[in-house]
């Protein structure tokens, strides 16, 4: 498949989100069309950028992201720890080579000014990203092992099986590795073992967990709260017994609070980050 196109005024800008710093987001839409539902979908909906699902898991791709690229890293660079792609759409969308192309391109350019890439996707991560800077990480979203639940959740994304592999292989290769535990469901949505998920890839180096939000079958658990703070102690538990650095979404843990010792080590994995 092949996306459409659009042009962009601009490129890097500087995130909000509570574990990021700069980013880039290239592609406009998203054809995994996440059901959760998806904040990014939500957001452009709300401001009139697309105006139903069908459009937005209809991708455009920016073509003049490299001419942008190369305007911008020149007058950013020096501010830049690190550029996440992406927040509001995925960089290697399943079954889009254009895009994965142009994403791999992108690294290229920004690693040839020093600066690191952080990257996550629902799609199948390429192995050539190997041999690019090892400053970089690469991550999949992975909140269930449930292929059913992928199906329903994430229609449009890539299978669960092939994303790990695709993981498991880049970590195998030397390169750091991550995994983003979100939006995790509540029982009432998706009965699983959070164990075996955690197993599953005690292979990466870091783990970030959070909460489903905007959904209310999930905020009308009732006993969300109590859950959510189990799985939170759960992963921290988890990632400290096996050296691994973990970051707990805010709004994840609420009252009672966890120990000052488990959130201190959240507050160190972030710092790291």
């Amino acid at each position: 498949m092949e996306a459409g196109r659009i042009t962009r005024k601009s490129m890097l800008y500087r995130t909000g989100v509570e574990y990021g710093d700069y980013t880039m987001n290239h592609v406009l839409g998203c054809s995994h069309g996440c059901r959760y539902p998806c904040y990014a979908y939500l957001n452009k909906k709300r401001f009139g950028v697309i105006h139903s699902y069908e459009e937005w898991t209809r991708p455009c791709l920016a073509e003049n992201t490299l001419d942008l690229l190369d305007k911008e890293i020149p007058r950013l660079k020096d501010r830049i720890k690190s550029v996440q792609l992406c927040f509001t759409t995925d960089p290697f969308m399943y079954g889009y080579e254009d895009i994965a192309d142009m994403s791999l391109q992108a690294i290229r350019r920004l690693n040839g000014s020093g600066i690191k890439c952080i990257v996550l996707t629902k799609g199948i991560l390429p192995a050539e990203l190997a041999q690019l800077s090892h400053d970089n990480e690469y991550g999949i979203t992975l909140v269930s092992l449930n292929e059913s639940f992928r199906e329903r959740m994430e229609p449009g994304a890539a299978p669960l099986s092939d994303r790990l592999e695709a993981l498991e292989k880049l970590h195998d290769m030397g390169c750091g590795t991550w995994v983003s535990m979100e939006p995790y469901s509540t029982p009432n949505i998706m009965q699983q073992d959070l164990d075996a998920i955690l197993d599953r890839v005690q292979f990466t180096d870091r783990i970030i967990f959070g909460r489903m939000n905007y959904n209310s079958a999930a905020t009308a658990y009732p006993e969300q709260r109590e859950y959510y703070n189990d799985c939170a102690s759960r992963v921290i538990s988890f990632c400290d017994t096996h050296g691994m650095q973990c970051h707990i979404k805010a709004g994840t843990i609420t009252e009672p609070q966890m120990p000052a010792a488990q959130n201190s080590a959240c507050r160190a994995a972030h710092a790291a980050v």
